[in-house]
């Protein structure tokens, strides 16, 4: 790998400098006033590219900006030894690039840090944030990692068609998509459920791209991360305490704002905490169509992954196997192998009398099904046989 070289001139990077120095943020224009100072030694061509160059170096991603361009990058991370990696959907892979050395790294992730507005230093080492332009941003700084400054980057794609840009990429059959669009359509209740890096989030996403234009989602999250092609999408976002240690807002809280704001379908971006309580709870009185991802091994683990996140909101087992009976009707399962990330199975979620079953009613890797088929049939409204 070739290590990259600052793209600023160092005469560029002593404006850009100078001008912090006098209180003036960069911006657009400042980059213009800078970039063009050279002109007429560069050219209009090499005036031209050194603006890019200072631009990406200054405003936007630096080295990282031609990846995460890649409309087939879901994610871009950088280590502490400098090396840099994308994932295409198949895995992850060493991009033809490296950033010089620790400091470089650590300069990277501090600038990042503030485009998100978030402090990232000794006395707050690490940042979860939002970019402009919807990029999740996790850096952690040394000692809390080893070597130097690591930097995590997920892009969220938009799928304007919904489920049928998945459809074409493979990621589930024809069968799967009708019935995708059968648990859209009836406004059930669902849990996307997976490993991390599965595709959770994007099949999610596409899933609320078919959702009637006409109904309202309300879609709470600790770190904005589904980006969703509908014309009326609310968005409420978690934040951490400031640096005194108070203002955190989470996501107990914003669930219980968004019950609030009149929500036709409630969307908990990641179910992991003590918010399956008030999740629960809505789903239990009318909220119909509501849905999440969880992060779950396997479909069959989804009732004792509800029973540990109940236990830390301080539910008993009892109360939160009867609630989750109720509310949540569906489990659509994400794998990625070697051919990437794919639909693995359907389950629906039966209550025994006594505690939940996830059953499965359509392995879609294999193309059979379950014994739970009957049941998905009637809840879609199709044929029980």
């Amino acid at each position: 790998m070739t290590p990259l070289v600052d793209e600023a001139a160092p005469a560029q990077q002593a404006r850009i400098a100078a001008r912090i120095r006098r209180g003036e943020a960069p911006d657009e224009g400042s980059v213009d006033a800078v970039a063009t100072t050279g002109a007429v030694q560069l050219g209009a061509d090499g005036a031209r590219a050194a603006r890019q160059a200072l631009a990406a170096e200054v405003l936007g991603l630096g080295p990282l900006e031609d990846l995460v361009r890649d409309e087939t990058v879901t994610d871009v991370l950088v280590n502490g030894d400098g090396s840099v990696w994308a994932d295409r959907g198949v895995g992850l892979e060493r991009a033809e690039l490296d950033l010089p050395d620790p400091a470089a790294a650590r300069r990277l992730a501090v600038r990042l840090a503030g485009l998100a507005g978030r402090r990232l230093d000794e006395s707050q080492p690490w940042v979860d944030g939002l970019l402009p332009g919807g990029l999740r941003l996790h850096a952690i700084l040394p000692p809390l990692v080893d070597g130097g400054a690591h930097v995590s980057l997920r892009a969220a794609r938009a799928r304007a068609d919904g489920l049928a840009s998945l459809a074409r990429t493979g990621m589930f059959s024809p069968e799967v998509e009708g019935l995708l669009r059968a648990v859209v359509a009836h406004r059930l209740s669902y849990v996307v459920t997976g490993g991390t890096g599965c595709g959770k989030t994007t099949l999610l996403a596409a899933m609320l791209a078919e959702v009637p234009v006409a109904e309202r989602l309300v879609v709470v999250e600790d770190v904005r991360e589904l980006c969703i092609a509908h014309p009326h999408v609310v968005r409420l976002q978690g934040r951490g305490p400031n640096v005194e240690g108070h203002g955190a807002v989470g996501l107990v809280d914003l669930v219980r704002q968004a019950l609030r704001m009149r929500p036709d379908r409630l969307v908990v971006g990641e179910v992991r905490g003590p918010e399956v309580r008030e999740m629960l709870a809505a789903l239990n009185t009318g909220h119909e169509g509501g849905c999440g991802t969880l992060h779950a091994n396997a479909p069959a683990d989804v009732p004792s992954r509800f029973d540990a996140l109940g236990a830390l909101a301080g539910l008993p087992r009892e109360a939160v196997q009867r609630q989750l009976a109720s509310a949540l009707q569906l489990v659509i399962h994400v794998e990625r192998g070697p051919a990437g990330r794919r639909v693995s199975s359907l389950s629906v979620l039966r209550w025994t009398g006594t505690e939940v079953l996830s059953e499965l009613a359509l392995d879609a890797a294999r193309g059979t099904r379950g014994p739970g088929w009957s049941l998905l049939q009637g809840l879609v409204g199709g044929p029980t046989s």
